[in-house]
């Protein structure tokens, strides 16, 4: 079985037991955490797919890990003009551990 989570602007493909990187969200690590925007639940023969979320569906999982991801280089260059900028940057991220799915 898996579902199809948004969290963040971004879409992700979960299954339980597994692991997944979403956008960072509030909660301690060890802390339960509930994903309601379901877009889809697969697997077991029937495919349930909302419009926009499936009715009921959430995705419950456990917090493993709160950090930043790795540093992005931003660089602009204006040839001949003497103009460069560069700029750094981390993402910070939230670590799931997918404990069930339900709906």
């Amino acid at each position: 079985m898996y579902a199809v989570v948004r969290s963040g602007g971004k879409q992700y493909r979960v299954s339980p037991g597994g692991s997944v990187r979403v956008e960072k969200l509030a909660g301690e690590v060890g802390s339960k955490v509930t994903l309601d925007e379901v877009l889809m639940i697969g697997g077991e023969g029937d495919v349930k797919i909302g419009t926009p979320t499936v009715d009921g569906a959430s995705v419950s999982g456990t917090i493993t890990a709160q950090g930043r991801g790795d540093k992005i280089r931003v660089f602009k260059m204006k040839r001949r003009k003497g103009y460069r900028r560069t700029q750094g940057h981390r993402q910070d991220y939230t670590e799931i551990l997918v404990d069930g799915i339900s709906g």
